[in-house]
């Protein structure tokens, strides 16, 4: 299904519930992923709830436009709070993972009052530190060229084989060649414009508005991303009402890894 917003077409998924005047909980994926990784995942969720999932500008087969200033976290908010209205004018749900988490936060800060509640799996709220903003933003770099001189099964490769995804691997052969066959069909301006007008350096970070998100909050990480945990249980506080859920066995891609775990402790959080 194709939303046309005022800037972009984006595709989404749309699962409705039977019931009437369902609650809506929107799904966002990550940098290079799409709203399939979702489709298992919302299958077992609570039946209660319509859900949408979104493939960000420049993903799947949402428009891959070549201006830069369109993949902004100010262009994302306005691309988000048109797809949500298309949908509802009642309060809902947002569920976002890493680079998706990062643009959920972007959202609620700015309209704190739309959300009944908040799931950042695997996020971060940006990098306050100059010099530590400066190196991501030199690490994206040398990723985009890295995108414009390969090709997008070389850049595909690259990126599952890194550190962050190491656990990605004890899922079946099956299962990853999915994963790594969805993201074949990438396009190059997509990827680049999104590292560089929504990268975790470039973003605008958010560590200062976080008392603003009034709604319920969960973070979800898994135990052997040891980086992202550290991370988001000192984020934690800086919330008026979160919890930090920690995964077993579990890395940076909790939803693909553990499904199971990552539904329950969602739709506790749904309750």
């Amino acid at each position: 299904m194709i939303i046309h917003t005022s800037q972009v077409k984006l595709n989404v998924e749309y699962f409705p519930s039977l019931e009437k005047n369902a609650p809506f909980v929107f799904l966002l994926h990550g940098f290079t992923g799409s709203s399939a990784e979702w489709i298992d995942i919302i299958s077992d969720l609570n039946n209660k709830f319509s859900y949408v999932a979104i493939d960000f500008i420049g993903h799947n087969t949402s428009s891959p436009p070549k201006d830069q200033e369109l993949y902004t976290a100010n262009s994302l908010i306005q691309q988000l709070d048109e797809v949500f209205n298309h949908f509802t004018k009642n309060r809902f749900f947002i569920v976002g993972y890493s680079m998706g988490g990062r643009a959920a936060l972007s959202y609620t800060v700015h309209h704190p009052k739309k959300l009944y509640g908040l799931v950042l799996e695997s996020a971060s709220a940006g990098i306050v530190d100059e010099k530590l903003r400066k190196e991501r933003i030199e690490n994206d770099s040398k990723l985009i060229k890295m995108i414009e001189e390969k090709s997008i099964d070389e850049f595909v490769e690259y990126w599952m084989n890194q550190a962050l995804f190491d656990s990605l691997k004890t899922l079946s052969k099956k299962k990853l060649a999915k994963i790594q066959n969805s993201k074949f069909k990438l396009q190059k301006v997509g990827l680049i414009n999104s590292l560089k007008g929504f990268g975790t350096g470039v973003m605008p970070p958010l560590h200062d508005k976080l008392h603003l998100i009034d709604c319920k909050t969960l973070l979800i990480t898994g135990e052997l991303d040891k980086k992202f945990t550290q991370l988001n249980s000192e984020l934690v506080n800086s919330f008026p009402s979160a919890k930090h859920v920690v995964v077993s066995n579990a890395g940076h891609n909790v939803h693909l890894e553990k499904p199971e775990e990552f539904v329950r402790a969602v739709n506790e959080f749904l309750e």
